[in-house]
């Protein structure tokens, strides 16, 4: 669900699917509009998306605690989806929760519950076996 807020969107932890679709529609028109922006972008994150010293699923839980901690909630919707499609355990993503609330304080705590509600929508670990 979106709602309106001085000329800006704000989502409301309802509905992280729909979210993202939007956002890979929006994006989809910055390739064809803003195309070396989006080339530039996408070859930094498939560079950043392979294992190294660190796995892809820590990349990826890193991304989504930096997420939390900047309250990007699109980046709640990706990051979510992508966590789940990895197979990234609930303990796991609350562990990750842990230290985005550390690191972005009490706003964090409310983003992090928003987080949950994401992965849990995206089917995490079975949404904790319903």
């Amino acid at each position: 669900m979106l709602i309106q807020t001085r000329n800006r969107h704000a989502t409301m932890s309802s509905n992280y699917k729909a979210l993202a679709t939007l956002l890979s529609a929006k994006m989809k028109d910055f390739r064809s509009e803003i195309p070396d922006t989006m080339q530039g972008f996408t070859q930094m994150a498939a560079a950043t998306h392979t294992d190294g010293a660190l796995s892809k699923k820590q990349k990826e839980l890193m991304a989504m605690a930096i997420g939390i901690a900047v309250r990007c909630q699109g980046c709640l919707a990706f990051h979510a989806q992508a966590c789940v499609k990895m197979g990234v355990t609930r303990a796991e993503f609350e562990e990750m929760l842990q230290v985005a609330m550390y690191m972005g304080g009490g706003p964090s705590v409310m983003t992090a519950a928003e987080a949950l509600a994401a992965y849990e929508e995206f089917g995490g670990e079975k949404a904790a076996a319903q």
